[in-house]
């Protein structure tokens, strides 16, 4: 999860901050990667973010989906 957690990170795009993490647990011993981000709604896209960022190589290695669990424009 720490390679995950480091290959996130590493995404770079202007108006685009990382913030806390955490593994929340989902069942019979796997857990999810939980990340707090904030963006600028006009500059950045979550779905050109969500499709050019994390189904790249390395990244998708360990990415099986990605849920937005709470939006808030600025």
């Amino acid at each position: 999860m720490k390679k995950l957690e480091e290959a996130v990170r590493s995404i770079q795009m202007e108006e685009l901050f990382w913030g806390a993490s955490k593994l929340v647990p989902v069942g019979y011993g796997i857990k999810k990667l939980q990340i707090m981000c904030t963006i600028v709604d006009d500059l950045v896209s979550v779905d050109t973010m969500i499709e050019e960022q994390l189904t790249v190589e390395p990244i998708n290695e360990f990415v099986q989906s990605c849920d937005i669990v709470a939006f808030n424009k600025i």
